[in-house]
């Protein structure tokens, strides 16, 4: 008895025994939840978070809200926005998890008086300024260093207040605390706007950027799956012209998404951006079986053949190639485990698992519905040869012709490659649909840039940030930094310690420089300590031990080569000039500089053992090295041309290269396979010559390969209306990979075919 024949009549158990593994599996969606801290994208041998973990450990991981406050007259000076920024300053202590909060408002000020060194709020009674007291704040405030770029804009007609959260150190509760604190700040930006209509306030920050990443996910998930369902169905309907056939399509596929997501959830996976597409992938990965299948049984049916027979037929002539498109395409996926980005790993499994649930359902579930389902299917008559026959005849007719142009069409898109720069901008992820990103892009306009490099800066010993060359080595490295394109601002403890030199010398601007007694410094550093409120003080600069300080630069305009050159320079630099202080920058936006580089170098290993496999399993498959090798080139060639044709439309590509060369490679074997299989059981079982062949193999799968490459590129390219980036440009570049891989499996594999096995007449050979 054969596979299809035990499907038929054990159809009553198949669908019990699935009903009953759907329910079981799909039960652990209920423990699914959405990951919300942008460093997931980040693995724990990640060496910049490494570095980051080092730095937080010493000043405390410091996640922050960024209102930035615009008044509409164009001028922050005034009586009434002070007030409202003070009031802002005040509301903001009351955030959940809030350690600190700063604001020109709250600033500390230094001036002495007679032999005391007095440090207080700039602004501590904004009600009754006078005009004079005005001009004088900001006299103030626009020439103080630590301020302009960082609390108010150079123009003083944008200023921030800046409040500083300090979530459970386990990161446990992480998604907990940033809904908790988004629901905060939500309410105070509206009661905000609300009582003061004649200023604007935008809202930035890490934690509003940690929440915009499950903002997308869960946009992506709500708004795709029924894009891509609504196409699914309309493919299936208009390829297959059958109710029955498209309802039994999509409850495989909705079956296989259930599984998936089930799985991942009693194996505690969190949804991200990336692992959010996973469903709409898997929906459209699962239909490409049914369609091989049911095209069989639909074409045995019309040619007269009973519904039992043809899905007996349809299942035996398609089980080796649906199983093999399956399993290498899970192999591409679960290649992806190779990558330095937790998220894309957890989309190459769910994807993966996805991939052979959906085998299993088109093998056993798909066949036993389709029997019980009423279908007819009326014998198709046509005085005119189908469009795959047609082209069959085509690409016998004119092999030669066709393979030196595919050679030359496909060197010609490959060369698009050539200058593709490898570039990426974290805060550019997400598209203008998001306030984060337009309220960001306003904002680091007016400030000269939001991303910030950090650099922890040893002493070499306890205290030792008051020796004074400790300190003018940390002054030559600021300095340093500043005149570096793309940096608007540096901060560090040197500033504090020169408008204190100038403070206690009668407000002399002679003095702003680095004292060379160590003591004084101490004593300077005591006295300011002393007189600070509490959450204002320097703890988040100065080690507990006093042992290193912290340095932050401020940085506009620079894409991911730029930040690392920048990175680079400076650590050339402090080599050369300062190796005493000698440290690694680190920071979540040089993190995200890295990212791309680092998946590629790691995704090369997976891509490789990925290529290794598959090409094990189709010589074995197929039963021959030959026909194994030359499978090789239509599999590999259609990324290539994605990417060239990447190169011709735009400058440069991010973190997608990575994970597309993997799923690609998965994805297109599908269509060689099924091409490649029914060549050779031409050859094989009815001893065709190569043209014959390839005509039998146009002819019999032309119009399924040409339909599933449709609904794949269909599927991918709906992930081009994602609001985020990195899923936008995978959906485009792998749609690109797919139907790229049919020109080349029609236009150019089969002169390729009939060029080798021109000598070769006999089957056995093959």
């Amino acid at each position: 008895m054969t596979h299809g024949q035990k499907v038929i009549k054990y159809r009553w158990i198949i669908l019990a025994l699935t009903l009953l593994v759907v329910s079981g599996a799909g039960y652990g969606m209920k423990f699914l939840g959405f990951e919300t801290d942008g460093r997931v994208f980040f693995s724990p041998e990640n060496p910049q978070l490494k570095a980051l973990e080092a730095f937080e450990r010493t000043y405390n991981r410091q996640d922050n809200i960024i209102y930035a406050i615009e008044p509409k007259n164009g001028d922050v000076f005034t009586a009434k926005t002070l007030l409202a920024i003070s009031e802002l300053t005040e509301a903001s202590w009351q955030i959940p998890y809030s350690s600190r909060v700063d604001s020109i408002t709250n600033y500390q000020h230094t001036v002495v008086d007679q032999d005391d060194l007095v440090v207080g709020d700039l602004v501590p009674d904004p009600a009754s300024l006078t005009s004079r007291e005005l001009e004088e704040i900001k006299k103030i405030t626009l020439n103080e260093p630590t301020l302009v770029n960082r609390i108010i804009s150079p123009d003083g007609k944008m200023a921030i207040v800046m409040t500083t959260i300090l979530k459970p150190e386990d990161g446990s509760k992480d998604a907990d605390v940033n809904i908790e604190v988004n629901d905060y700040i939500k309410k105070e930006v509206e009661n905000f706007k609300a009582t003061h209509p004649e200023l604007d306030i935008y809202l930035t920050g890490s934690v509003p950027f940690d929440l915009a990443f499950t903002e997308v996910s869960q946009n992506d998930m709500r708004r795709l799956m029924p894009v891509m369902f609504v196409i699914i169905i309309v493919f299936m309907y208009l390829f297959l012209g059958s109710v029955a056939g498209t309802i039994a399509t999509i409850t495989v596929a909705l079956l296989s998404i259930i599984v998936a997501l089930g799985l991942s959830g009693w194996y505690g996976l969190k949804i991200t951006s990336p692992s959010a597409m996973a469903p709409t992938i898997i929906l459209t990965l699962a239909i490409a079986d049914s369609i091989h299948i049911l095209t069989t049984i639909f074409y045995e049916m019309r040619r007269g053949m009973p519904k039992a027979k043809a899905i007996v037929e349809g299942v035996r002539v398609n089980m080796l190639p649906v199983f093999l498109t399956s399993i290498t395409t899970a192999i591409g996926f679960l290649s992806m485990n190779s990558s330095d980005a937790p998220p894309f790993r957890d989309l190459g499994n769910v994807a993966a698992t996805g991939v052979m649930a959906a085998f299993f359902f088109s093998i056993f579930l798909l066949p036993a519905l389709i029997y019980i389902f009423p279908i007819r299917v009326k014998a198709h008559v046509s005085t005119k040869p189908p469009l795959s026959e047609r082209l069959g005849e085509f690409v016998v007719r004119q092999k030669r012709v066709l393979l030196i142009s595919s050679v030359v069409i496909i060197i010609g898109m490959m060369a698009g490659m050539i200058g593709l720069e490898l570039d990426d901008n974290f805060k550019e992820y997400f598209d203008e649909r998001y306030p984060i990103r337009t309220e960001t892009d306003y904002v680091s306009e007016k400030f000269m840039g939001m991303d910030v490099i950090e650099i922890s800066l040893p002493a070499g010993e306890a205290s030792g940030i008051n020796e004074p060359l400790y300190l003018e080595r940390l002054e030559k490295l600021a300095n340093y930094i500043k005149t570096r394109d793309g940096v608007s601002h540096v901060n560090g403890v040197n500033d504090i310690i020169k408008r204190l030199n100038v403070t206690m010398n009668n407000g002399d601007v002679e003095f702003y420089k680095i004292p060379k007694n160590r003591e004084l410094i101490a004593q300077y550093l005591l006295l300011y300590e002393m007189s600070l409120p509490f959450g204002l003080d320097l703890n988040t600069s100065i080690s507990v031990d006093r042992s290193s300080t912290r340095l932050t630069a401020m940085l506009r305009g620079l894409s991911a080569v730029d930040m690392r050159a920048l990175e680079s320079d400076i650590l050339g630099w402090m080599k050369t000039n300062v190796p005493e202080i000698y440290s690694h920058p680190t920071g979540m936006s040089l993190m995200f500089s890295h990212i791309s580089e680092r998946n590629i170098r790691s995704m090369l290993g997976g891509g490789a053992v990925a290529l290794i496999l598959i090409s094990i399993i189709l010589v074995i498959a197929l039963r021959s090295v030959k026909i194994g090798i030359i499978s090789l080139v239509p599999n590999l060639i259609p990324a290539f041309m994605a990417f060239g044709l990447w190169g011709y439309l735009f400058d440069t590509v991010g973190l997608a290269v990575a994970i597309v060369s993997v799923i690609s490679l998965g994805i297109v074997v599908d269509d060689t396979v099924h091409f490649l299989s029914k060549y050779l059981r031409a050859r094989r079982e009815h001893g065709m010559n190569p043209e014959s062949a390839v005509k039998y193999t146009f002819n019999v799968v032309g119009r399924a390969i040409i339909t599933t490459t449709m609904a794949i590129s269909a599927g991918f390219l709906v992930l081009t209306l994602s609001g985020f980036k990195l899923n936008l440009s995978m959906g485009l570049l792998t749609a690109f990979s797919v139907a790229f891989a049919l020109l080349v499996d029609f236009f150019f594999l089969p002169p390729l075919l009939m060029r080798i096995d021109a000598g070769s007449r006999s089957s056995k050979k093959i």
